[in-house]
Parts: structure tokens; sequence; C-alpha cells
């Protein structure tokens, strides 16, 4: 089925979103391993492989949309050299991600596309779900202080 332009631009966009954050969440997943923060590691790396399928499904429906995914553009990716800048590089990643679905289910709407936005609302509440996540690790550093935050971290 031919596609609008406007939203295989769209799922693009998406697209490379997907792809700096699941090279972003992986690199910061092993540096928690590497700091023995399994925790953290784990969890991260949850996320990053939930932005996998995420990818997987966008490129589907390019496809079906008889587009073409492009896979080799990536966004500048935030590494943080320590936990707490992590965490808010992710946060801010996610507070993007979901301005962006938004937006993007919003164009679906406007094109009559509803596979689009259907696909589109159910990644948006997996972003969602990651920004609350990433807030809570951020009240919960605010409250214990990052000792004691990092310390529950721990294996």
């Amino acid at each position: 089925m031919k596609g609008s332009e406007k939203i295989i631009d769209c799922l693009n966009g998406l697209l490379a979103d997907e792809l700096t954050a699941i090279n972003q969440y992986m690199v910061h997943s092993e540096m928690c391993a590497n700091w023995g923060y399994e925790k953290l590691h784990k969890a991260v790396e949850a996320r990053a492989i939930t932005e996998m399928r995420h990818a997987e499904k966008l490129i589907a429906r390019i496809l079906f949309l008889e587009g073409l995914p492009i896979v080799s553009q990536l966004r500048r990716m935030h590494i943080g050299a320590k936990v707490e800048n992590q965490l808010q590089n992710d946060l801010k990643a996610e507070e993007e991600a979901v301005q962006a679905y938004n937006a993007g289910v919003l164009l679906a709407v406007e094109e009559k596309d509803n596979g689009t936005r259907e696909l589109l609302e159910a990644i948006l509440k997996d972003e969602e779900d990651h920004l609350d996540w990433l807030e809570a690790q951020r009240d919960q550093m605010e409250q214990m202080g990052i000792p004691i935050y990092l310390s529950e971290q721990r294996s």
C-alpha cells in the first residue's frame, strides 16, 4: 500500500530517534554494568531492547507503506560520564520522544492513516512509561542523595 510521503518521512525521523536511543542506552547500560550497578544495567538494557522493538515496528510500517527505511541516520548521542548525567540525558531523550510521537499521531490523523496512528500511539505509551521510570529515578536520587541511590543499584 503506497503511503503518504509525509508519513514515511515522519516514520524515518522517528526511526532515527529510536536508533540513536538504542545506542545511547546500550552504552549507558554497559557503563552501569562496568561500575557494578547491576539493577541499573538491567533496567537500561531492557529499555534499549524496547527501543529496538520500536525500531523494528517502524521499519515494518515504512516497508508496508512502500517507503525505504533509513537506518544509517543517527541523531547526536548524549553519553553521561556519571549515572546522574546518564539518567538526565535519557530523561531529555524520552521527553523529546513523547513530543515527537504526539506530533506523529497528529500527522497520522491529518493524513487519515489509522494504522500508523495506532502504531505510534502504542509506542507513545511505552515512551511515556520510560519517562515515568526516569522521573522516578530522578526523584529517588533527589530524596536519597546520590550515594544512597547508587548503593541501592548494586546487584
